[in-house]
Formats: C-alpha cells, structure tokens, sequence
C-alpha cells in the first residue's frame, strides 16, 4: 500500500491532529463496516433454498418439513 496517495497523508499537514485522527478513525470504521457486509453477503448467499412441496401424491402437499 502507497501511502504517498492516500487522502489522510495528504491532509495531515493542513489539518490540526485531533481532526486527522477523528478522518483515521472513520476510515478504519467504514473499512471495517464493508468488509463485515461483504461476509454477511456472502454467508446469506451460501444458504441454499428451501427444498419445494410435493406436488403430487398424498404426502408433502401441504406441508414442508425438513431438518
């Protein structure tokens, strides 16, 4: 990683301290929100589908259990 190039680099000479670390902090806090959403994203897409109703006969027309 470059940190030549990054936002917080480039405004840490012109900002007081307290409001880079406040820009640190939220950066660190959004990177983490999306990594977090990408592995819930990808856990709900991992459930597979529930299994459908019988469509013919006198068992599972109804009703849907399984475990």
């Amino acid at each position: 990683m470059d940190l030549s190039n990054t936002a917080l680099v480039n405004n840490a000479g012109s900002s007081p301290a307290g409001s880079v670390q406040a820009s640190a902090q939220i950066f660190v806090l959004r990177k983490a929100m999306d990594i977090q959403a990408q592995g819930a994203l990808e856990l709900l897409n991992s459930v597979p589908p529930p299994p459908a109703l019988a469509s013919s006969g006198s068992l599972g027309t109804r009703l849907n259990v399984y475990a």
